[in-house]
């Protein structure tokens, strides 16, 4: 008996696409819940998160990842690991993939598919809040998405978002976050702030607001304002209203309530808009997306 495919990050990716993936991912919101499960080890500052997914019809994954923050003073990377898939028929494995291929595009992919429904598809000036490694794969899933459109990109620290418009060539560098996001028809945020970064009065009707940095309970990246002006929405409502900041916090102090939180992907019919409205997306990711992710990787990967 043969062993399981091992799917590494180049080969892999070579074979993907972006729209694919986003359809892919909305089918998979079409089977039954998702059930999942996370666990956290530690080890000083070290960490070994475990993500496990089961969607009956589309399989099993579980994910390990290890998040050893000394590694950067020893030239290694500081975040490592492996999805595991399974067969949803026998249990049997059936891939081996890398962790940051999973990742990278299932973090993305995410945030497109919400934008592809939110979004206005005359949206042409897409502003990236933030120069990390999520930053880049954004701009290439919205650069699938829209086009035509053109990047700006800003970062607390100039030089790191200088290094990703040479990286692209076609993403300008902005020093004013209040006037590029004024200039913005759809700006993402991918920092690890835990205050906000992006301020609701600098919003303007029409736009389509994308936040993806905060995963933790006590981070968030956009203000009251901005979520009391916008039509919100998440990919899960299990994996954000009660673990994270951007949601948990205002829910709780009573700036929203849980009925403004309008939809999740299980109900993707709800994603709609009008042309003035400001729609707001909590990517929260989850181990189910891993898993939708990991089967459009293999299905890619073999063929399919």
């Amino acid at each position: 008996m043969s062993g399981p495919t091992v799917i590494p990050f180049a080969e892999g990716e070579a074979r993907l696409d972006w729209i694919a993936l986003t359809d892919a991912l909305a089918a998979g919101h079409d089977l039954p819940k998702a059930e999942v499960s996370d666990s956290f080890l530690y080890r000083g500052d070290d960490t070994l998160l475990s993500r496990a997914a089961w969607i009956d019809g589309l399989g099993i994954a579980t994910k390990a990842a290890t998040i050893f923050p000394g590694n950067n003073a020893l030239g290694l990377p500081g975040v490592n690991g492996a999805v595991c898939v399974m067969s949803d028929q026998d249990g049997m494995m059936q891939a081996l993939i890398d962790f940051h291929l999973v990742t990278k595009w299932k973090t993305a992919g995410d945030s497109l598919l919400a934008a592809r429904r939110l979004a206005r598809a005359d949206s042409r000036n897409i502003l990236i809040v933030g120069a990390g490694t999520v930053a880049a794969s954004l701009i290439e899933a919205y650069g699938a998405g829209f086009p035509d459109a053109q990047f700006t990109i800003w970062n607390r620290t100039t030089s790191r978002a200088e290094e990703t418009a040479v990286r692209f060539g076609n993403v300008t560098v902005a020093t004013d976050l209040e006037k590029a996001v004024g200039q913005a028809d759809i700006v993402a945020c991918a920092t690890m702030s835990t205050q906000p970064v992006l301020r609701g009065e600098w919003l303007r009707p029409g736009q389509h607001v994308d936040l993806i940095g905060a995963y933790r309970p006590d981070m968030r990246e956009a203000d009251d304002v901005a979520l009391k002006r916008a039509r919100i929405f998440v990919d899960s409502f299990d994996t954000t209203i009660d673990h994270i900041g951007e949601l948990k916090i205002p829910l709780s102090e009573g700036v929203i309530t849980r009925a403004d939180v309008l939809a999740d992907y299980y109900d993707l019919a709800s994603f709609n808009r009008a042309d003035d409205d400001i729609t707001l997306f909590k990517n929260g990711g989850g181990a189910h997306l891993d898993l939708m992710t990991s089967r459009y990787i293999l299905d890619c990967w073999n063929g399919a």
